[in-house]
């Protein structure tokens, strides 16, 4: 995708609702919220904030669609095909689509082109074929009775997006949800919410009926806890820190005891044996991994744990990789390096590093802001060695590009390394022994454990999700359809 000026990109805002474009609430007039472009902080657009009335406006359309469209009951095989459609629209936008997620996230143009929107789309296209091939099942009973589980969708669904890849988070929760028949009410952050209104539009002209997937604008503290605590609301899924995660369980409890399903943070440990095969290929997948989306993804291996001897050859490898990358606009095709999606943020990871230089880490690359030309929050690739446990940067999710070392002699000591307090979100596990990568697998305490790789494949099959406070459920896999359904318990008496 060829770069392309930000000021020519036409914005639509407001919510979305029963199908077409809403400005708030019109008696009380709405309050607006302006929204910058983390590229250079310059304003660009404005969006309505949603208020308790405005939140129930959407959640009762929703409701009312679920109920009266026959989406709920539409043959399963024909609501596949207007997903099917769906995806093929949402395929055909990619240059509309990703001009609009570059423009006001932190993804680059030739990412969101290339691998954002496509994968979108093939999750759409993936969820469509459950429709009419996961439901319920017919029991073991006895003779004389018939014992049945049915499949049936909560209803409305409450979404909240994270900012850091708009599109493709929104998808994990829109595709399943839809595709088990349900209507969805998502809110996306409030600092990327454009790429995802037109989401809502293609969706209605692929046929999914006005309503059945309506988009309000706000920010957490009053649209998104309205959302999760609405009585109609019959599940929640919700993508973003550990901290914004427990108040929506709370919420969700004080409100009717909504099941959820939630990502949330990770502090990912990346360990590589001293037989790692090919060990350019691993500091390319380490040094992919700490500085894609600039460190902005949750399961970012931030955490490295090397052997010890191969500790300094390996991080100078990384050092040159992260020293080729080039910092700049996401609407610059040569960007390879994404700005932080803001200056508070950039000054957040500034303060985290410090702190731990101040506590005795010592500084190999990287630590300091760079331009990235566009007068943006961009952060140079860093990596810190001489850290413990105990040190801040290892501790806390930083959510930016710095990379933690530490050097172990066994594998008792790599697990005791590896295993985090709080998180277990994702782990990689770099070796060319069998034995010791199953030994690792069965002993990390992570929702996924990736081996001589680190990073999705586009195997849609493969759920995500964390141990402990990474997160409760899952997304993709058959594991995300079915967390969609609610499951009824039949049994019938044969006799005469």
């Amino acid at each position: 995708m060829n770069s392309f000026n930000p000021n020519d990109v036409a914005i639509r805002s407001g919510h979305f609702i029963g199908g077409e474009y809403v400005d708030g609430n019109e008696r009380d007039g709405a309050h607006r919220m302006e929204v910058a472009r983390p590229s250079d902080g310059v304003i660009y657009a404005s969006i309505p904030l949603a208020d308790a009335a405005l939140v129930d406006r959407a959640v009762e359309n929703a409701w009312q669609a679920f109920r009266h469209s026959g989406w709920a009951r539409m043959a399963p095989r024909d609501r596949a095909k207007i997903l099917r459609r769906f995806a093929d629209l949402v395929e055909a936008d990619a240059p509309t689509l990703g001009r609009l997620e570059a423009l006001g996230s932190t993804r680059p143009i030739a990412q969101a082109v290339g691998w954002d929107v496509p994968f979108t789309a093939e999750g759409m296209r993936f969820y469509a074929e459950f429709a009419d091939k996961l439901g319920g099942e017919v029991a073991a009973t006895d003779h004389d009775h018939l014992g049945m589980t049915i499949a049936e969708p909560y209803g409305v669904i409450g979404a909240i997006a994270p900012w850091n890849f708009p599109l493709v988070m929104a998808s994990w929760k829109i595709a399943p949800a839809l595709a088990a028949g349900n209507a969805v009410v998502l809110k996306p952050s409030e600092m990327t919410p454009f790429s995802v209104l037109r989401l809502a539009e293609l969706a209605v002209q692929a046929g999914v009926p006005a309503g059945i997937f309506n988009v309000i604008q706000g920010d957490g503290r009053v649209a998104g806890d309205q959302l999760v605590r609405h009585p109609r609301i019959g599940k929640v899924t919700f993508t973003g820190s550990t901290r914004t995660g427990a108040a929506i369980m709370t919420a969700c409890a004080q409100s009717g005891t909504k099941p959820v399903t939630l990502e949330l943070g990770g502090k990912s440990p990346q360990i590589v044996f001293a037989d790692a095969p090919r060990l350019d290929d691993v500091a390319r997948r380490i040094a992919g991994s700490i500085t894609g989306n600039a460190g902005q993804v949750c399961v970012t291996g931030s955490r490295l744990l090397v052997q010890r001897g191969l500790a300094d050859e390996l991080a100078e490898r990384i050092g040159k990789l992260f020293a080729e990358l080039k910092p700049g606009a996401t609407w610059a095709a040569d960007t390879t390096l994404s700005p932080i999606i803001s200056a508070p943020q950039a000054a957040r990871i500034e303060a985290i590093v410090g702190r731990t230089l101040e506590a005795g880490a010592t500084l190999r690359y990287g630590g300091t802001r760079v331009d990235g030309g566009a007068h943006g929050a961009f952060y140079s690739p860093t990596l810190l060695a001489d850290v413990t446990p105990h040190s801040e940067a290892v501790r806390e999710e930083i959510f930016g590009p710095v990379l933690t070392l530490q050097t172990f002699d066994t594998e008792e000591e790599a697990l005791a390394l590896a295993q985090h307090p709080d998180y277990g979100l994702a782990a990689g596990v770099h070796t060319a022994d069998l034995g010791r990568a199953l030994r690792f697998v069965r002993g990390l305490e992570a929702g996924t454990v990736w081996v001589n790789r680190y990073g999705r494949s586009a195997d849609f099959m493969i759920p995500t999700g964390g141990y402990k406070r990474s997160g409760i459920g899952k997304d993709l896999g058959r594991q995300a359809y079915e967390a969609n359904l609610r499951f009824k318990s039949v049994l019938i008496d044969l006799r005469p």
